[in-house]
């Protein structure tokens, strides 16, 4: 009798946990990417130790293995929690009801399905590798399909920001399909444009897009006398920017990259400066999102300052400086910013930080640091696994607590 109560309360737990697991668009995406956080990177380590010291037997990717680490985080790890985010979002700023869970399981399915047998194809398997990219992107076209549809029928007066992150999806979309094509066998350029494509045309437009609309409405929400400044040209100018880059880089102008990153960098570090962050030092989990948009001015300003050296005299220096500063720094930290709040506040907890994302937040800023200082000379790939068993201790504790978070129910007993 016991052992068949037992049988029975495992369906029965299995049932309920799926059930909490669909109830909120964050859970099923957020728990995926808190897994891909540390799947990418374990991988990259283990590749970066075979490049430095040696692993008898380690499988090799059947492409660059760079180009997989490029890929398989700019739209694996980072779009999971974009489209956790902007599938809870998108209705709100739309003043449209809650999507079903049938619209965003499947999203949160195939995304995370596909990055799961790509990072298995990484291991010698190609077939397996196209297989997963192709998952992918159904995923992906599911997501924008949805999205677009909660934007079509709204009659909400302002939607710029949902019109920028919706676009820049569509890009991603574009990305996987040009990448796809490259492991059927088109040219290697295909790749490389992905590759640019995933910085410049989806990742970087959607944070610039979501700090445009959230850092001065939570700091409005918070600080007293704060004057919220959210200028209409900013996007515009940001969207042709990033393009002129993706293209000027992709097609190897990189003599001409500063007429697109010098304005850039005036333009990131006049929000960061007008957003005023010394006012909005409390509470933590406001702080960090503008210590965290600090690092896109920097990273720029790195950009640029290669740029100019470069068109001047021909030399490229600073190797991969800026793109970490903008990948490890900007993305990274902005990342754990927005989740650690996103998380906090949809599970019915206090918006805090708490030790645990302090302690990852903190940490994230030394391995930035660190592959910053890669780029520098010595012993590169020393610096390199260094990096990123780096990111790996940073981000454990804070993938632990968040994941369980998703699967228990919320703290003040609320639905969702």
């Amino acid at each position: 009798m016991a052992e068949s109560r037992s049988s029975a309360a495992k369906p029965a737990a299995l049932a309920e946990l799926s059930t909490r697991l669909a109830s909120a668009p964050h859970r099923p995406l957020f728990l995926a990417g808190t897994i891909a956080v540390l799947l990418s990177m374990a991988w990259w380590a283990v590749e970066l130790t075979w490049m430095r010291f040696g692993l008898a037997g380690w499988p090799q990717p059947s492409i660059p293995p760079g180009w997989a680490h490029a890929m398989l985080i700019q739209y694996g790890l980072f779009p999971l929690f974009m489209f956790g985010f902007l599938l809870t979002t998108f209705p709100r700023w739309l003043g449209r009801p809650d999507l079903p869970w049938t619209r965003y399981v499947p999203v949160a399915g195939c995304v995370f399905g596909g990055y799961v047998l790509a990072n298995v194809g990484l291991l010698d398997l190609p077939w397996l590798l196209k297989l997963g990219v192709a998952v992918m992107l159904a995923g992906y076209l599911i997501g924008v399909w949805t999205l677009a549809g909660v934007l079509r029928a709204s009659v909400a007066e302002r939607k710029g920001h949902a019109r920028s992150c919706l676009a820049a999806l569509t890009l991603g979309c574009l990305g996987l399909v040009v990448f796809l094509a490259y492991l059927f066998g088109a040219p290697a350029d295909c790749a490389l444009l992905a590759i640019k494509l995933g910085t410049y045309g989806l990742l970087l437009p959607i944070y610039f897009t979501v700090m445009h609309r959230m850092l001065p409405f939570f700091s409005g929400n918070v600080v007293a006398g704060y004057k919220v400044i959210r200028p209409d040209w900013s996007m515009p100018v940001v969207w042709v920017l990033l393009l002129a880059h993706l293209l000027l880089e992709w097609r190897g102008a990189l003599g001409w990259l500063w007429l697109a990153d010098v304005p850039l960098a005036l333009v990131f570090a006049w929000h960061a400066l007008t957003w005023q962050p010394w006012k909005a030092m409390r509470p933590g989990v406001l702080a960090v999102l503008h210590l965290a948009f600090a690092w896109l001015p920097v990273a720029f300003v790195l950009y640029a300052v290669q740029d100019v050296v470069y068109a001047s005299s021909g030399h490229l220096v600073l190797g991969r400086a800026p793109l970490h500063a903008l990948g490890i720094g900007f993305f990274g930290s902005m990342l754990v910013a927005m989740v650690t709040r996103v998380t906090q506040g949809h599970s019915g907890r206090p918006l805090q930080m708490g030790k645990v994302a302090w302690l990852c937040f903190g940490l994230l800023q030394v391995v930035a640091l660190l592959r910053i200082r890669a780029e520098l000379g010595g012993d590169v790939y020393l610096w390199l696994v260094i990096a990123a068993y780096g990111w790996l201790l940073a981000f454990l504790p804070w993938v632990l607590r968040s994941a369980w978070i998703y699967l228990t129910p919320r703290a003040d007993g609320k639905p969702g």
